[in-house]
């Protein structure tokens, strides 16, 4: 077993376990911050598959943005702190029959399944090569995308600035 086998498995085991903990748990704070080491569980996964960019957008993305709105939304709500997630458990034995039959189907395909297996090489940076691509091959398509994000940003102002009026 090699140092990058155990990191897998520590990331792989703090990302499971946070999210059973997100499932799990009835109160909304906890499942937040649990949610947390789930994204930041992934993000490391996606580092050692050679995928920093991705690893940086799971970060800047989903912890930075979505999981910082969903806690400050939640800690300033008055009265929600400490109320407990209704958790019902009428659909138990449905839900614990379509999971066996999903993991079964995983499984052998997992397991019965002829992988191709070929040495490869994992560039040490996919950012240099995601720019490198973006303001050579595709700076069209990059600058048309930058100005179509100005028009939608300019409409969202003007829309807003309308119903204010």
């Amino acid at each position: 077993m090699t140092f990058y086998d155990i990191i897998f498995y520590l990331f792989a085991i703090i990302t499971v376990a946070s999210a059973f903990i997100v499932v799990t748990t009835r109160n909304i704070i906890y499942s937040g911050f649990s949610l947390l080491f789930t994204f930041f569980g992934v993000a490391g996964i996606y580092v050692l598959l050679g995928a920093d960019f991705l690893a940086i957008v799971q970060i800047m993305v989903y912890v930075g943005g979505i999981l910082i709105l969903l806690l400050f939304g939640v800690m300033l709500t008055n009265k929600i702190t400490n109320v407990d997630i209704r958790t019902g458990t009428v659909h138990l034995l449905p839900a614990a029959i379509g999971v066996g039959i999903l993991f079964g189907a995983l499984t052998s395909v997992m397991v019965y399944t002829e992988w191709k297996s070929e040495p490869g090489e994992i560039p040490l940076t996919t950012t240099f090569s995601i720019g490198k691509e973006l303001l050579t091959n595709y700076v069209l398509i990059f600058e048309l995308l930058g100005i179509l994000l100005l028009i939608a940003l300019i409409g969202a102002a003007s829309i807003a600035r309308r119903e204010k009026e």
